[in-house]
């Protein structure tokens, strides 16, 4: 199976893509090297990310699709092959949401004109293009939603039912698109604000030593700093500086396990110019101290690859 062969933790949460047409499942990974996602996808499919940590990118032809933390993107699997891969570096949490192309049309068949155009194409009945859909930030009501697909509110007698209902609210949620002539004004206003805050997660990705300060952010995408703070937590679920310390502890993390610089270096190297801070932010992080993480990295993996040697179910 591809992800525990990769030392994944991988569970199926709900369904049966082959008898159902739709499935839900969760991952969670970590290690040093890239994973290459691609053979986990069914053909004649189309899959949503949930992606709430790790990165991930997606390459067809060119035409690439990058999941950042916190974001939501998602692909049609035609017979046209296309690269996918989970980057290096870092802890990776997900959700896949993987649908037939008989169950789209059985539930957006009436309402196909308002559809995102590869969601469209799912419907026609043809299984040779894959493409890339569209990336958006996870915001806080999407949030709450993926938080209730590891913990469903209600009996197990009625999961299947549950399950069902929130695989029809996520096509709501993610795979329509409408006319841009007749975008309505709350949804014009949620896409500029989204674009503003995607290119503020951008800018500060320049240089996680000496970020931009919310002012000049503000300048850069066109908004006043109070709405931009406000706009930036209501998109990802964290407020700027958050977001900025967990990018310097992921970036702290790649370096410690490439072994080329010591604790007080790459604490310098990614922006912080307190030891002491910078170890007690990891440690809260992580869950241990910089100085051993190299170490505890290294025993997650040796466990992990006992793990692939026991007895297990079968899985994707």
């Amino acid at each position: 199976m591809l992800w525990r062969a990769a030392g994944a933790r991988w569970r199926q949460l709900f369904g049966d893509f082959g008898r159902l047409g739709v499935s839900f499942e969760w991952h969670e990974l970590s290690g040093d090297r890239d994973v290459d996602w691609a053979p986990s996808f069914h053909p004649d499919s189309l899959e949503l990310c949930l992606n709430l940590g790790g990165s991930g990118e997606l390459n067809l032809a060119g035409e690439v699709l990058r999941l950042s933390p916190g974001t939501a993107g998602f692909y049609r699997q035609g017979r046209d092959p296309f690269q996918a891969r989970r980057l290096s570096g870092s802890a990776h949490r997900f959700i896949t949401v993987e649908f037939s192309s008989a169950f789209l049309s059985s539930h957006l068949q009436a309402n196909a004109d308002a559809l995102h155009p590869v969601v469209r194409e799912c419907l026609t009945g043809s299984r040779d293009r894959s493409a890339l859909g569209t990336l958006e930030p996870l915001g806080p009501r999407h949030r709450d939603l993926v938080a209730s697909l590891h913990q469903p509110p209600v009996l197990a007698a009625a999961q299947p039912v549950w399950y069902q209902a929130k695989a029809v609210e996520l096509m709501g949620e993610f795979l329509f698109q409408p006319p841009s002539d007749q975008e309505l004004f709350c949804h014009r206003q949620h896409r500029v604000a989204r674009s503003r805050v995607e290119r503020a997660m951008d800018r500060i990705k320049q240089d996680l030593t000496a970020p931009p300060t919310l002012e000049a952010l503000g300048r850069e995408v066109g908004c006043s700093p109070f709405y931009l703070s406000r706009t930036f937590s209501k998109e990802l679920g964290v407020t700027i500086p958050q977001f900025i310390r967990r990018l310097r502890l992921e970036r702290a993390a790649d370096l410690l396990r490439e072994g080329k610089m010591n604790v007080t270096e790459v604490a310098l190297e990614v922006g912080y110019n307190s030891l002491s801070h910078f170890s007690q932010a990891f440690h809260q992080h992580f869950g241990c101290c910089p100085g051993l993480f190299p170490t505890a990295t290294a025993t997650q993996r040796a466990s992990r690859r006992a793990g692939d040697s026991a007895p297990s179910q079968p899985g994707r």
